[in-house]
């Protein structure tokens, strides 16, 4: 079966007196028919020339959910007189809500049982719920699609009734006010995706004459309504890339008037919550890795801001939650995650992690009055814990780990972290986990680099129960921590955007070159991988340094970068312009242009390259992957694979479902373990 040959319909784009021709421009239309047509060929182009690997994509897919505690339960927690988990169950692909009243003894109460609610559908999705303060009336925000436009939903939890009153085409983001009749809910712009206004409805009434209380009016910005967590204030939370706005309202005045917290200036971020008399404020206000501030509820203004924590410049002060004895903070230094805990009085300590490289985190803890605070941990060996940690002792109890079915011996499993020095002579941190007995520093063991380098999205080191597929094979998995996210503080961030973004794919680059120079892998072996602006990063390397890779896996990739950026149409564009600049200036057009995948492919030999989208995606419209594989398929000099993925019923996330999403996850080991010729090889 010879690959699909798309159409070239030249169309003629110009700005700032620079021409090009973009010739798969067509494709930007999903109600097209000729596009469609060209997308099932693709499918069935990857489906004929993965067909020899079927059986083994099974095997896979069956292997990965085996190690998948199918009758699962997450750890309770206690809040407003019940213990709240979530639970599945054998076969189950969605998750179950429930609750118990008092104690873990007491009946068990379904709130919402997903895998009902998403019979007959090929994708559902729940995302924000809430119950009503009073814990009578659960609702809940469902997409059907895939491309993150919800309906909310109420359910009468004492009658087990969903009404018929429902709230279309929202965000899915809500909140409850303390009357037990009022939420306040988020809505996006139908067109930009853009959540730009905040309504308020009464339960009962129709959500056609439900109220508007804000609206967002700067294209860079995006708003979200939430709750503090004494549970006493609502904030409406309006941010752009580099700056904030909160209004406040006390959540048993819903009928109020929002007030500003901190008037918007341009790259001041704030994100505040309420205890006592005051609001605590994590703000970059002179800081650049931002501090802790508090402020009086009375008179919330910027210059009565007062430090709580000072702005180091070697600690990055990335969350933070209040007790009435203690503040904990999530801090980050030297590319690792700290907490700390810090009585109101007497001096603090910070909780101990024993692996060279890890993640932790502030848990759920929903309580004020108490000495225990809930945390998680992993690491690339050691499976998602949930501790409780007695902070007046300082004892650690397991609640629970991850299960991994079948058995995960840490041991038999290898972490590292490793340092590459970049083009700038900057060092970039690696995280990388092998398995000891398949692993020798030869140059030849199998290994994928992994990284997304954008948004100041830092890539901790995590525990992956499907990974083991690939390490159990002979893969060695590396994280590369790049300019770009916020690994190594804010500076690492902004390092690697606007006008530094190149320093993202050359950071990469360099961690490729190291791994190989060090002898973990060689070019004959070495696979990259990265979504969404990750995918942007694959683009990116592969037309600067297609040498260093056998192939590369790009999810839902980002890769039309200056046309999208010049539509403000498209959703996610006008609130990125802080992120990548704005092309309708010459000096950020011209930028841009010299590292979009798309409009830098070249003819010339690439790697094998599988590319994976959603026709429904509301991040990175599905053209944008499509025309890039019909131009590398065009000018590529080599008979590299060249293999193109759509789901045609999901968006940006892919398959709904926890075991639906694992079938797409075997096909791209499969791709790889192809490439190395191990689909035959077990463990």
């Amino acid at each position: 079966m010879k690959a699909p040959i798309a159409p070239k319909k030249p169309q003629l784009l110009e700005i700032h007196g620079h021409q090009r021709i973009d010739e798969y421009y067509w494709m930007n239309d999903r109600e097209n028919p000729e596009v469609i047509t060209y997308l099932e060929a693709e499918n069935a182009y990857l489906k004929e020339v993965m067909k020899p690997t079927e059986e083994f994509q099974k095997a896979l897919f069956n292997e990965m959910k085996a190690r998948i505690k199918e009758d699962d339960q997450s750890v309770p927690y206690f809040k407003s007189g019940y213990h709240w988990y979530v639970r599945y169950e054998t076969g189950g692909e969605y998750p179950i809500y429930c609750r118990k009243k008092g104690s873990l003894e007491a009946p068990e109460e379904i709130i919402l049982n997903v895998n009902e609610l998403a019979e007959g559908k090929s994708y559902y999705q729940v995302g924000g719920s809430a119950t009503s303060p009073d814990q009578k009336i659960l609702a809940f925000a469902a997409d059907e699609v895939g491309r993150r436009i919800y309906t909310i939903h109420f359910k009468n939890l004492e009658t087990g009734e969903i009404y018929s009153e429902s709230i279309p085409e929202v965000t899915g983001n809500l909140v409850w006010a303390a009357d037990n009749q009022t939420v306040f809910y988020s809505k996006q712009d139908p067109e930009t995706l853009r959540s730009h206004r905040i309504y308020k409805h009464q339960l009962g009434t129709n959500p056609s004459v439900d109220q508007l209380i804000f609206e967002e009016k700067d294209e860079e910005f995006s708003c979200q309504v939430h709750k503090s967590k004494s549970e006493e204030f609502l904030f409406i939370h309006s941010e752009s890339t580099i700056s904030s706005e909160m209004r406040y309202l006390k959540s048993d005045q819903p009928n109020g008037k929002f007030q500003i917290l901190q008037q918007r200036i341009p790259h001041l971020e704030y994100a505040a919550d309420h205890y006592g008399d005051h609001f605590w404020i994590r703000t970059n206000d002179q800081a650049q890795n931002f501090k802790l501030v508090k402020t009086p509820v009375s008179s919330p203004q910027k210059e009565n801001w007062t430090d709580v924590i000072p702005h180091r410049p070697e600690v990055l002060l990335e969350d933070f939650d209040l007790f009435s004895r203690y503040l904990v903070t999530q801090e980050r230094s030297n590319g690792l995650t700290q907490i700390q805990i810090k009585p109101w009085e007497g001096e603090g300590h910070s909780l101990k992690f024993d692996d060279e490289t890890y993640t932790a985190w502030i848990s759920t803890n929903p309580e004020f009055d108490t000495d225990v605070l809930r945390f998680g941990y992993n690491s690339l060996v050691t499976p998602s814990s949930v501790f409780d940690y007695q902070m007046i002792s300082k004892e650690k109890t397991l609640l629970k780990q991850q299960e991994v079915v079948g058995g995960h011996d840490p041991s038999a499993y290898h972490s590292e972290r490793i340092w590459a020095k970049a083009s700038d002579g900057s060092l970039v941190p690696i995280s990388l986990v092998y398995k000891k007995s398949l692993f020798s520093k030869t140059g030849e063991s199998p290994l994928l680099l992994y990284s997304y380098g954008s948004y100041g999205y830092s890539m901790d080191a995590y525990f992956s129960s499907n990974r083991l597929s690939l390490l159990d094979r002979g893969f060695v998995f590396a994280i590369a921590h790049i300019r770009g996210g916020e690994d190594l503080g804010r500076h690492w961030y902004e390092q690697g955007k606007m006008l530094n973004k190149r320093n993202t794919f050359t950071d990469f680059i360099s961690c490729a070159e190291h791994l190989i120079s060090e002898n973990y892998t060689s070019p004959a072996h070495l696979y990259a991988m990265g979504g969404s602006a990750g995918g942007l990063l694959v683009g990116a390397v592969i037309n600067m340094r297609p040498d260093l890779f056998h192939g590369a896996i790009a999810n839902v990739p980002f890769v039309d970068v200056v046309t999208t950026m010049l539509d403000e149409s498209i959703p996610l564009t006008t609130g990125e312009f802080q992120e990548w600049g704005n092309p309708k200036e010459k000096e950020y057009y011209d930028y841009m242009l010299s590292y979009s995948p798309y409009d830098n492919v070249e003819a010339k030999e690439y790697p094998n390259l599988l590319v994976t989208s959603g026709l429904h995606d509301s991040q990175v419209q599905y053209w944008e992957p499509t025309k890039w594989v019909a131009k590398l398929r065009e000018l590529k000099t080599n008979q590299n694979l060249l293999l193109l993925d759509t789901n045609m019923e999901a968006g940006h996330g892919g398959a709904s479902g926890r075991f639906n999403a694992l079938k797409e996850l075997a096909l791209e080991y499969a791709f790889l373990l192809m490439l190395e010729g191990r689909i035959d090889s077990g463990v």
